[in-house]
């Protein structure tokens, strides 16, 4: 891997732990996909996903994040009051894929919060569907990858 696609990988993991509490979550930033595996396969610590939820600008709780991120809201009530440690490795990887899918709207659209509201709105290029709904399905959450891909160089069909 050439060094500037090595620096990429560094600046997007940076951009993903940030939105899951950084340095007051990771012993380590990743620094590399593999270790950013290595750390959802232990299990991110709940806070990760406190802290993704606790910062969100105009995401709420409701059945599609429910979705997007594999937990009841009554379990995640539980992680926050009951202080368990870890989010499962199913949890971890959809927690970390949410905060993935927002740093790259984030970088297209300008801000969180417009990042946000585009999870929520329906979607044109997704055949109608919000974003946040397709999350639910590894296969939905390629579709919305593919399509901020497009959105990002300007190809909207």
């Amino acid at each position: 891997m050439d060094e500037f696609a090595q620096s990429r990988d560094v600046a997007r993991l940076t951009a993903v732990a940030r939105l899951l509490g950084g340095t007051s979550t990771f012993r380590k930033m990743p620094q590399s996909p593999l270790e950013a595996h290595e750390a959802l396969v232990s299990g991110l610590p709940s806070k990760a996903l406190v802290y993704l939820v606790a910062n969100f600008a105009s995401l709420r709780w409701d059945d599609s994040l429910e979705r997007a991120i594999g937990m009841s809201h009554r379990t995640y009530q539980r992680h926050t009051a009951e202080n368990i440690r870890h989010l499962s490795p199913e949890q971890s990887g959809r927690a970390w894929k949410l905060a993935e899918i927002l740093a790259k709207a984030t970088s297209i659209f300008g801000s969180k919060e417009e990042a946000e509201h585009w999870l929520e709105r329906p979607a044109i290029g997704l055949d109608q569907r919000k974003p946040i709904d397709l999350l639910a399905t590894p296969a939905g959450v390629e579709l919305v990858e593919d399509f901020l891909t497009r959105l990002e160089y300007g190809v909207y069909a």
